[in-house]
């Protein structure tokens, strides 16, 4: 066996999908988990919260031996709190050689608060004077899904206008991660988005086709200095690399039997 991997965030969505790629590739991974959990299927878990300033010590035991760290975790506030902690542990440890961080494509260009805290956080990562990968993905076709979903909730379906994404199986997302954490720091590499781009309607329409439901649209704009980043198209990287399942696929399997 290799060196031991730290993966934050190792149990979630993109984390349960990196971790197994890594263990087979032949490495220790070790999960960052906020609840202890027994070791499984080769994999060690270490209970310590990240958004909390009295868990250093649990940080350190977590960053015992530890060359590289792939940070994954991340909700909708506090990823620039757990960055700076998990930074300031790494940097205790006097191991790590490499910190990969996963980001979102137009951090630093979309005021709301999540893309603001990822660009705060790889600001928090360059500036650590570790070695280190960040990776900008765009959206993930589950979050589509999720977002669609619950528009068509209503009776009647809200319909922003000029909203695009360039959704991205999170498979993709998974295996493009577990390349670079095995590989040599590099820095900011080219983001990575889904084959094609769709307006939010197409999505929208895509969803309901797909679970047999007709939706009357109500057309809205959304206003003020966002509205006006969606509709110049500033979330998205038409030059970014992309791949994976389609749109279409990915919904087609998520949605069947519904």
């Amino acid at each position: 066996m290799s060196s031991t991997i730290l993966v934050t965030g190792g149990t979630g969505l993109l984390g349960s999908q990196v971790v197994p790629l890594l263990h087979q590739a032949g490495h220790r991974v070790r999960v960052l988990s906020r609840h202890d959990r027994a070791p499984g299927d080769g994999v060690e878990y270490v209970a310590a919260d990240l958004m909390s300033d009295d868990d250093g010590e649990r940080l350190d035991k977590a960053l015992t031996g530890v060359r590289t760290v792939l940070h994954l975790a991340g909700g909708p506030k506090g990823d620039d709190v757990a960055t700076r902690n998990l930074v300031e542990a790494a940097r205790r440890a006097g191991t790590v050689e490499h910190l990969v961080f996963i980001s979102v494509i137009a951090a630093d260009a979309v005021p709301l608060g999540y893309f603001t805290r990822k660009a705060e956080s790889e600001r928090i990562v360059a500036a650590s004077g570790i070695p280190y990968t960040i990776l900008r993905a765009a959206q993930f076709h589950d979050l589509a899904l999720k977002t669609v979903r619950a528009m068509a909730k209503a009776p009647v379906l809200p319909a922003p206008g000029g909203i695009r994404w360039q959704p991205v199986d999170s498979r993709t997302v998974a295996a493009r991660l577990a390349e670079l954490t095995l590989g040599d720091p590099a820095g900011r590499v080219p983001d990575l988005a889904g084959p094609r781009v769709y307006t939010l309607e197409e999505l929208q329409r895509g969803y309901l086709a797909a679970v047999g439901k007709r939706r009357m649209r109500l057309p809205i704009r959304v206003p003020g200095k966002v509205g006006k980043i969606y509709r110049s198209g500033a979330n998205l990287n038409l030059d970014a690399s992309t791949g994976g399942e389609t749109w279409e696929r990915f919904l087609a399997a998520e949605t069947k039997g519904s």
